[in-house]
């Protein structure tokens, strides 16, 4: 074997265990011992503790604690604010383009375990219309944006994120998870989820779900009253799709 292809393929193999390391500690505010990330990472806890210390010298992790725990450190954090609002400024063009064509309001949501945060929306210009509070938080199980993430887990995972039964919202609302199931099934066909009345009466929506620079799940999803949806319900999702699409391509030229 070339030496220089086996080498490449080493550098590439730490690269993809630092980011375990590094997605292993995310949301963990009080850090992980190296036994701890070791067991997640399934590697070797010598391994381990060779990666985690090129990441401390680069600050990318730090000391949590005097016992040897480590958390994300402010060179990670930096950086993800930095790429959070490159992506919403790369996302903010095809918003603005959707909304102009469906004379809707249109949302841009991120995932935070086991519900939505809005994090930017574009006001569409009818004059019934649905907005929503940016930083306003929903359920995944009932909204067309949460369904489209939850689509993209297995079932076990479904589980495992929000259980087995939910609040009612509406009469219309999913309450059980074999029954939200089975509406996952067309969503992973398709691609487009849908909130018919089920998260608040009146208003039906539909959403699609995708990653962003950082590889984590956003969602974007356009809300319209009942009175609208039904004659409009294929066309939305039409473009839906066809936006999810463009951006990821987008992405995809950014990165190369």
């Amino acid at each position: 074997m070339d030496q220089r292809i086996g080498s490449d393929k080493s550098q590439v193999q730490v690269i993809a265990r630092a980011a375990a390391i590094l997605r292993a500690l995310e949301d963990e505010t009080s850090g992980l011992s190296l036994g701890q990330i070791a067991q997640r990472v399934n590697l070797a806890r010598s391994t381990v503790q060779r990666i985690v210390a090129a990441l401390q010298a680069e600050k990318l992790v730090i000391s949590a604690s005097p016992n040897g725990r480590v958390r994300l450190g402010p060179t990670i954090l930096r950086l993800a604010g930095s790429v959070r609002t490159d992506f919403l400024s790369i996302a903010k063009p095809f918003l603005l383009k959707l909304s102009n064509e469906l004379r809707e309001t249109v949302d841009l949501a991120t995932v935070k375990k086991d519900h939505l945060v809005f994090i930017d929306q574009v006001i569409g210009s009818q004059r019934l219309r649905t907005v929503s509070a940016v930083g306003e938080a929903f359920p995944l199980y009932c909204t067309a944006n949460g369904k489209a993430y939850l689509a993209q887990l297995d079932d076990e995972a479904i589980e495992r994120l929000i259980g087995k039964s939910y609040e009612r919202r509406t009469p219309k609302t999913i309450t059980r998870l074999t029954d939200l199931l089975d509406d996952l099934k067309a969503v992973r066909k398709t691609g487009v989820a849908f909130d018919r009345e089920e998260h608040t009466l009146g208003i039906c929506a539909a959403g699609i779900a995708m990653r962003d620079l950082l590889g984590n799940y956003v969602a974007i999803s356009v809300p319209v009253p009942v009175q609208r949806f039904h004659g409009q319900q294929g066309l939305i999702a039409e473009r839906l799709a066809a936006t999810k699409l463009t951006l990821q391509d987008y992405l995809v030229e950014a990165t190369v």
